[in-house]
């Protein structure tokens, strides 16, 4: 079985090694970049399963990097930030990124949320579009279309859409998709769920009560009940 790939962006050479030994004894691949060009090189050719990524690199910030990653993939991101307030660490997750540590920080924790982040979860390449009957989705950018009419969503409406959509009739539950939208620190906030799903079904005009495509299974999570066009399947 091939290991995990970890992609660790971080300019601390000491902070590098450290997390490369542990990362190395867990069973992962290490991947490591000292600046945020050649991290965003690495994530082009070596396609990682989750990135480490520190805010503060020598030439682009972070959060850019991170913008430009979430442009292109849904992978996991980890930001590691020397930053520790609440609106800091709210705008990172709107950005985009999935959990977040301060530093400094334990190497058991750091390595505990790798765990979560990566369990029971299959980052495989994700198709440029999925097609069923009358809603095309677009995994590259923020926006459906249904019947051909384009609909804009938020970057958690697209990603929460394109979360349940790429497993059709797949049971995904409440917990994993709070820690993939928002990261694990959020799996018991279940209300901000309810609240996206409520906002995703009314620009989908999907009737939770008789719904053409997201079904809730009360108290457990939710399902993507549209079944793919078949001859789109093979694309």
């Amino acid at each position: 079985m091939q290991r995990p790939k970890i992609l660790v962006i971080d300019d601390e050479s000491k902070i590098r090694d450290f997390i490369s030994i542990s990362l190395s004894a867990e069973g992962f691949e290490f991947i490591g970049a000292n600046n945020a060009k050649l991290g965003l090189q690495q994530f082009a050719s070596e396609k990682p399963n989750l990135i480490v990524l520190d805010l503060g690199l020598p030439d682009i910030d972070g959060r850019e990097v991170l913008k430009k990653v979430r442009e292109v993939s849904h992978i996991p991101v980890l930001v590691l930030t020397a930053r520790d307030q609440d609106s800091e660490k709210v705008r990172l997750l709107g950005a985009g990124a999935n959990d977040y540590l301060s530093k400094p920080f334990s190497i058991k924790e750091l390595i505990a949320r790798i765990k979560v982040l990566l369990r029971d979860i299959k980052y495989e390449p994700i198709a440029e579009e999925l097609y069923f009957s009358d809603l095309t989705i677009r995994t590259s950018e923020p926006c459906v279309f249904i019947h051909e009419h384009q609909v804009h969503l938020t970057k958690k409406e697209h990603q929460l859409l394109v979360r349940l959509a790429s497993t059709p009739d797949a049971l995904v539950n409440q917990k994993r998709l709070l820690a993939d939208i928002w990261g694990p620190s959020h799996e018991q906030d279940t209300h901000y769920l309810r609240v996206l799903v409520t906002q995703l079904r009314k620009k989908l005009n999907d009737n939770a009560d008789d719904p053409l495509y997201i079904n809730t299974e009360p108290g457990v999570g939710y399902r993507f009940i549209a079944s793919p066009l078949k001859n789109h399947t093979d694309d």
